[in-house]
Parts: structure tokens; C-alpha cells; sequence
């Protein structure tokens, strides 16, 4: 039986999988909520006949939407993306986002930004008034990233290398390490991008600013806010 949280998202994912047209472009985002997403997807192409091309944001989500037989091409391959669906980890409620818990954040903002439209599909518990209480993830060279650590802890960031269950440090699709930031709330979130944007060895960072259109959010009753 599928616990309240799990049947939040399969409601988000599947709502989602409503609003795709056929010969679309559609960006495929990562995670658990996309997951459903995606099968339902994947469904309604078998059942209806719809010619839909997916563009992908993780080595995970491209083996899943192969597995169930969607066309897939890299973002240079496309000349727009129509759509993207992607979870996210933590919305507020100025339509700020922290993305990056599975460590797809690098192209998953590459994606969001060649999309001419965003929609974010969460479940109510990830829906607060100020984003923070998710670790913010920070994609950074491994080269010189000790170092990183050391001025993130200088500036009251909180920051750990995320860690694989055998306890290395993680490593994303493109062999980078990520840096969570325990920062418990962001109150000016513009300006913490700024900051991580401006030092030599970060990749990119899960502030996800000014980016989505929309935000489908599964609950008791399935919610859709629109910015």
C-alpha cells in the first residue's frame, strides 16, 4: 500500500502527464514525483499514439524513459523545448526552488532554461513559506573542492560533502562532487545565489530562481499555482 506522501506525488505526476500535446518537445525532469510522471507518459503514447520527443536530465531518467519506449535527443539536438516537468525539492511561496537531491541539478537547469515553459510537480510537503529546510546542493570541481568546504564553512554555511551509501563522496553525471548547505531557511536567496556564483570551482548551485511557470502540487486536493 502506498503511503499519503507517495500517492501525493503519483496524483502530481500523473495530473501533469494530462498537459502534454502531441509533437511536443518535452523536457523530462528527475526524481521520485517524475517517475510517475513519465510511466504515465509513456502510457498514454502507447495508447494514444502520440509523437513525443523527451529530452532528459539525468543518466536515471534516460534509462527509465528508454525502458518504456520514449524518443529520446540531447537539448543540442532540439531546436526548443516546449515543456519540461521536473520535481523539486523545496517551492516557497515567491516561486523560489531548491533543486538537486538526486544530483541532477547541472542539467536539469540547462533543461529549465531552453524550455519555454516550467512546471514543477511536488507533493504539499515540500510546499513552505521560506525555502532552507532542504540542504541546498552545490556542484563543484573536485579539484580544489576541500577547499571550497573550508570557505563555505567560513561563511556560516553548514556545508558537507554528500556521501554515497559506502560512504565516498558522490559523484554526478558528469563527475563532479556535491556540497549540501544546511542553512535551515534562506531568507534572501537572490543574494546567496549571487555569492555562489562568483567562486572559481562552483558549477552550479540548486537555487532555482525565476525559473518555473508552474507549480502542481498534490495534496488532499490537488492544487496548481500559477506564477
Amino acid at each position: 500500500m502506498l503511503s499519503k506522501q507517495t500517492l501525493y506525488k503519483k496524483q502530481a505526476g500523473e495530473y501533469a502527464a494530462t498537459l502534454i500535446e502531441d509533437n511536443m518537445v518535452v523536457g523530462l525532469g528527475t526524481g521520485s514525483t517524475v517517475r510517475f510522471f513519465i510511466e504515465m507518459l509513456a502510457k498514454r503514447i502507447n495508447t494514444e499514439g502520440l509523437n513525443i520527443v523527451g529530452v532528459t536530465t539525468s543518466s536515471k531518467t534516460s534509462a527509465l524513459a528508454k525502458s518504456l519506449g520514449i524518443k529520446l535527443s540531447s537539448v543540442d539536438e532540439v531546436p526548443y523545448i516546449d515543456i519540461t516537468i521536473d520535481g523539486a525539492d523545496e517551492v516557497d511561496l515567491n516561486f523560489n526552488g531548491i533543486k538537486g537531491g538526486g544530483a541532477a541539478l547541472l542539467f536539469e537547469k540547462i533543461v529549465a532554461l531552453n524550455a519555454h515553459k516550467n512546471i514543477w510537480i511536488i507533493d504539499e510537503s515540500k510546499y513552505h513559506d521560506v525555502i532552507g529546510q532542504f540542504p541546498l546542493p552545490v556542484e563543484v570541481v573536485p579539484y580544489g573542492s576541500y577547499q571550497l568546504l573550508k570557505r563555505f564553512e567560513e561563511a556560516d554555511l553548514n556545508p558537507s560533502f554528500r556521501r554515497t551509501a559506502t560512504g565516498s563522496r558522490l559523484t554526478t553525471d558528469v563527475d563532479n562532487y556535491i556540497i549540501d548547505l544546511s542553512l535551515e531557511q534562506i531568507d534572501h536567496p537572490k543574494s546567496l545565489a549571487y555569492f555562489l556564483e562568483q567562486i572559481i570551482g562552483v558549477v552550479e548551485h540548486g537555487l532555482f530562481l525565476n525559473i518555473v511557470d508552474e507549480v502542481i502540487i498534490g495534496g488532499e486536493q490537488l492544487k496548481i499555482i500559477t506564477k
